[in-house]
């Protein structure tokens, strides 16, 4: 459980609603880091940026982006 608590995703602005409502159709729930963002909208759309950035450089195969945010989730102790 997050030490800090997530916004209420039925209570935010548009543009980071769209966003959830994509994570519920593609993973079935939110996904609570983005949920903690969303108390920064600030740092919620860099951390959009950062991620759309990288998908769209194909710098990383998708394949490896996967693995990186599991590895992640495993140190950090997170269900991925």
């Amino acid at each position: 459980m997050a030490r800090i608590t997530g916004v209420d995703t039925t209570r935010v602005a548009p543009a980071e609603g769209e966003v959830f409502a994509r994570q519920i159709e593609e993973w079935g729930a939110t996904l609570e880091p983005y949920e903690i963002y969303a108390r920064r909208p600030s740092v919620f759309h860099a951390v959009l940026g950062m991620w759309n950035g990288l998908s769209s450089s194909g710098l990383l195969d998708p394949k490896l982006t996967t693995l990186v945010n599991r590895r992640v989730a495993a140190l950090n102790g997170c269900v991925f």
